[in-house]
């Protein structure tokens, strides 16, 4: 069963993400979008764990964060 984060949560994984990983979040969007051409959203947040051994919360909110970006580009 899928965790829904709330906006503050996320914001706060967001900020720690860089200091945990040692990437920025713009390097992990980069990660996900070079990424292989996966669909669902269990599977990128599978595969970021798997290939860069993230914990589940970090690579969901890299996930949902890159799902925002990519909407609010497609609104442009």
């Amino acid at each position: 069963m899928s965790q829904t984060f709330s906006e503050e949560t996320h914001r706060n994984l967001l900020s720690r993400i860089p200091h945990c990983t040692g990437r920025e979040i713009s390097d992990w969007i980069r990660a996900v979008d070079e990424g292989p051409a996966l669909l669902r959203f269990e599977e990128k947040v599978s595969w970021l764990r798997t290939e860069h051994n993230l914990a589940y919360g970090h690579a969901k909110a890299i996930v949902h964060e890159y799902d925002l970006r990519r909407a609010a580009r497609n609104l442009r």
